[in-house]
């Protein structure tokens, strides 16, 4: 389980085909204190840690993604690329967020994203199976990020909701350097996710 709260950002720096992607990615956490098979959230995909070091004085980890997270995620196995990173919660630890699973829903497009009065308006169109579950002032996972839904306004094809992302917010995850047409994943409240399988069971 993860909380949403980014505590660092990093660079997936080499990636290799091993059937599955075997990706490594630095970091600046403290790799003693990150045991092999270890959850990191990766932009809200849990992942496993299979190895870990220190590269040239970078600390990094790697893991092993499988051709269906990478069908089922947002466009961001790549090197060069930005993750937002979050270490698995621990019994104790303050719950600063929500509570995130890292296991994406569905993928999303930024439509609209622009700086008001120094914090920044963030547009996302969801797809058709998302939609029932994002309600405003409710929870949702962007990109790993913990935050909350303002507006949603639905259409055919799905639905755009529009979140506030405050300056530190921004600046200590990846949204500082988003832009329109980026793809995103999302992960629906944990009580939506419920309540879907409930509605889901119902049907039948």
């Amino acid at each position: 389980m993860f909380t949403g709260i980014i505590t660092d950002i990093g660079t997936i720096s080499s990636i290799e085909n091993r059937g599955d992607m075997h990706i490594k990615i630095l970091c600046a956490y403290d790799m003693d204190g990150v045991d092999i098979g270890a959850s990191i959230a990766c932009s809200g995909v849990c992942l496993t840690v299979v190895e870990k070091g220190n590269d040239n004085g970078q600390n990094y980890f790697s893991v092993d993604v499988s051709q269906e997270t990478i069908n089922c995620t947002a466009d961001q196995w790549r090197e060069g690329a930005k993750l937002n990173l979050e270490r698995s919660l621990k019994v104790g630890d303050e719950l600063g967020g929500h509570i995130v699973s890292g296991h994406v829903d569905g993928v999303g497009t930024i439509s609209h994203y622009e700086n008001i009065g120094g914090s920044w308006a963030l547009t996302i169109k969801a797809p058709q199976e998302i939609a029932p579950f994002v309600a405003p002032k409710g929870s949702i996972t962007i990109n790993g990020i913990s935050l909350t839904v303002n507006a949603v306004q639905d259409d055919d094809d799905g639905c755009s909701f529009t979140l506030n992302i405050i300056p530190h917010t921004a600046e200590v995850t990846t949204l500082a350097h988003a832009k329109t047409g980026d793809s995103v994943n999302l992960e629906i409240d944990v009580l939506a996710r419920y309540m879907k399988r409930m509605m889901a069971v119902k049907a039948v």
